[in-house]
Formats: structure tokens, C-alpha cells, sequence
């Protein structure tokens, strides 16, 4: 049986490949029917707001990706509502993503057998 695998995303979209990162790995990960999780926490949960435009900064947009979580089986999705409360983030743009309060998260980590943070 596979491990399941945890990715925390701590970074905003913008601030440097970390998010790209972590979004690749979890997709790879569904790809392959692994059991993996996505949690964006701190600055990660700016990856969540809506109506961003990558193209002011010449970025790629990652809400394509994000949208694609579900397609490639990624079903575990959270977003420490803590986090997103303290950023001002109300209108989020991955409707699956569940919110969970920051003392919840130790147990979330409990579950997986390996965690990466990007």
C-alpha cells in the first residue's frame, strides 16, 4: 500500500516557485492514484484568492492548477481558516478546499505518513 503524503504549501503565489512546486507534487501524486492531501497555511493561503492576474506580474496563473486538483483525484483539500481570517481572505477561488482552525492541524498532520512543506 502507498504512504499518503501531505503537501504544506506556505507561500504565496508570487513570492517565489514554492506554490508551483508544491501544486505540481500534489498533482504528480494524483496522477498516480497516491493518497495525497494539499493544506495551504500562512502566506499559502493567498494562493486561494480569488480574481488574481498573474499577467501583471508576468506570472503563470495557478487557478488552472488548482482547479485540476479534483480531476486528478486530489480530494483532501484544506486551508487553515486561522491564516486566511488573518490575511482578510473571504471569497476563495477553490470552492473544495475545507477550512480548518489552527489547532486542528497537528491531528490533520497526524494522518499522512510523510509531509513536505514548500
Amino acid at each position: 500500500m502507498a504512504k499518503s503524503l501531505l503537501i504544506i504549501s506556505r507561500q504565496s503565489p508570487w513570492s517565489g516557485p514554492g506554490a508551483r512546486e508544491a501544486l505540481d507534487i500534489v498533482l504528480a501524486g494524483g496522477a498516480f492514484d497516491l493518497p495525497v492531501g494539499l493544506l495551504f497555511l500562512d502566506d499559502g493561503v493567498l494562493q486561494l484568492a480569488a480574481g488574481q492576474n498573474a499577467r501583471a506580474l508576468q506570472q503563470k496563473d495557478l487557478s488552472a492548477n488548482l482547479q485540476a486538483l479534483p480531476m486528478f483525484g486530489v480530494e483532501e483539500l484544506f486551508y487553515c481558516a486561522d491564516s486566511a481570517a488573518l490575511r482578510g481572505l473571504g471569497d476563495l477561488s477553490l470552492d473544495e478546499a475545507q477550512p480548518l482552525a489552527a489547532d486542528r492541524i497537528t491531528a490533520l498532520i497526524d494522518r499522512y505518513d510523510q509531509v513536505i512543506t514548500l
